[in-house]
């Protein structure tokens, strides 16, 4: 016994010669270029994820780069020309004479002639002209101390400093005083170049 389907519209269409409708189907050619556009479409996005995934992994790309902290600008000191403080002048060079002539240059520069003392230093062989101040507030005045006597290397220590020979301390009263320490490089011939030795 054949099925049986319940009854719907189609049943009262009246049987007669010719087709009476047909159902329109996609056409194939047009279904087979969206299938080829979606899959063209999805290589290029695997293959644009793959390329970014290798430069992550490789680290050319970050997606979550670190804060680089701001670096703090170096102060500055600007060199001063003070001449309240007082200056001594060591010849740490067999050439005789050169602290006179700096206490000369210094005099010239408005030292007074009391607040410069020139002498001798216990060695002869100083390599570099030195400039030795005490406290970091009197690092401007040597700079500009530098700069009247034609550049010294600066450097901060209480070495020269006067001492109370009973305290055996730094005398806070003449706390104002830098010391320069002509060396080789101030003398006629020059800082020596030194001699390359060769161990035996």
């Amino acid at each position: 016994m054949p099925p049986s389907f319940p009854r719907d519209r189609f049943d009262d269409v009246p049987n007669g010669p010719g087709r009476v409708g047909a159902h329109r189907g996609e056409n194939p050619h047009m279904r087979g270029g969206i299938v080829f556009f979606w899959a063209a479409l999805a290589t290029v996005i695997l293959i644009g994820v793959g390329i970014f995934g290798t430069f992550v992994v490789s680290g050319r790309i970050v997606l979550f780069p670190e804060a680089q902290p701001t670096p703090t600008p170096t102060a500055t000191i600007d060199p001063v020309l003070d001449t309240s403080y007082a200056v001594l002048i060591l010849n740490a060079t067999p050439e005789t004479g050169l602290a006179t002539q700096m206490k000369d240059e210094l005099i010239a520069a408005g030292w007074a002639a009391d607040d410069v003392l020139a002498g001798e230093a216990g060695s002869t062989d100083f390599a570099e002209t030195t400039i030795y101040y005490a406290n970091a507030t009197d690092l401007p005045a040597a700079l500009g101390l530098s700069e009247v006597i034609g550049g010294a290397r600066v450097v901060q220590s209480d070495a020269y400093q006067p001492v109370d020979d009973e305290a055996t301390e730094v005398d806070e009263s003449a706390a104002l005083q830098l010391t320069i320490v002509i060396g080789l490089d101030s003398t006629a011939a020059g800082a020596p170049t030194p001699t390359a030795t060769t161990d035996q």
